[in-house]
C-alpha cells in the first residue's frame, strides 16, 4: 500500500486529501500517476500535466523517475512560489 497525500487544487481536482492504493512491487513516481490517472476523471485532470507538479517521497522532494515501494508516503503538489 502506499499513501498518497494531495495539495491545494490537485486535492480540490481530485476531491480527497489523501487515499491508500495497493502497490505491487517497485514502481517510479511516473508510473504512479499513470495508474492513478485511471482512478477518476479528477485524477486525470490534476495528472495530466506532471510538469505542473511537484512531488515527494516520504517527505523528500522527489524526481518523476524516483522509486516508490510498498509502505511509502507519496506528496503530490503544485509548485511553490514564494512573495
Amino acid at each position: 500500500m502506499v499513501r498518497l497525500l494531495y495539495f491545494a487544487w490537485v486535492r480540490e481536482a481530485i476531491g480527497v486529501e489523501a487515499e491508500e492504493v495497493p502497490l505491487s512491487g517497485t514502481t517510479t513516481l511516473a508510473a504512479l500517476a499513470e495508474q492513478l490517472k485511471g482512478r477518476s476523471a479528477g485524477h486525470a485532470r490534476a495528472l495530466a500535466d506532471l510538469g505542473r507538479l511537484r512531488a515527494a517521497v516520504n517527505q523528500d522532494f522527489a524526481g518523476w523517475d524516483a522509486a516508490v515501494n510498498d509502505g511509502d508516503e507519496v506528496a503530490l503538489f503544485p509548485p511553490v512560489t514564494g512573495g
